[in-house]
């Protein structure tokens, strides 16, 4: 007999350290989020690769997100980063608020109009033009939302 439990047990954080993350090349917002969320929150040893977008299949022990058939991706209107948040049941303050952001950026559906959207997709933007390299796109990134973290949680929204 198949037992499901409801709701799904979050995983256990010690079951995702020190692994490899996949997902596609050429990051954006949801990706470069989510490789960020992944890094201070979930597996700071976490190692990424990144692969062409079609046709890549998993190897033992590798964890996928924001790719066709992740462990982690879309799931509903959520995008990939708000998948790892709920996921994992991260409720650190100002989080939301990111969230909301790279949701609004990366579904383009509006859902929280956070007026904030636009300018941080065109630095996102700007990222990615300056810089080829999806590592120093996760890097850069990074830092863009540490330091809106940073912000949101003093802002308490």
């Amino acid at each position: 007999m198949l037992c499901l439990e409801f709701p799904p047990a979050k995983p256990k954080l010690s079951d995702y350290r020190g692994r490899v993350w996949v997902t596609r090349k050429n990051v954006h917002a949801d990706r470069i989020g989510c490789a960020w969320l992944v890094k201070r929150f979930i597996d700071t040893k976490a190692s990424f690769k990144l692969v062409p977008s079609q046709g890549y299949v998993a190897q033992a022990g590798e964890l996928t997100f924001d790719m066709f058939e992740a462990e982690f991706t879309h799931v509903g209107d959520r995008c990939s980063f708000e998948t790892l948040i709920d996921s994992f049941g991260l409720r650190e303050p100002g989080l939301a608020s990111v969230a909301e952001i790279i949701h609004d950026i990366d579904v383009k559906d509006g859902k929280f109009a956070r007026v904030e959207a636009a300018g941080i997709a065109a630095m996102i933007a700007g990222i990615a033009v300056a810089h080829a390299n999806d590592e120093d796109r996760i890097e850069l990134g990074g830092r863009m939302f540490d330091a809106l973290l940073e912000l949101y949680r003093r802002k308490r929204t």
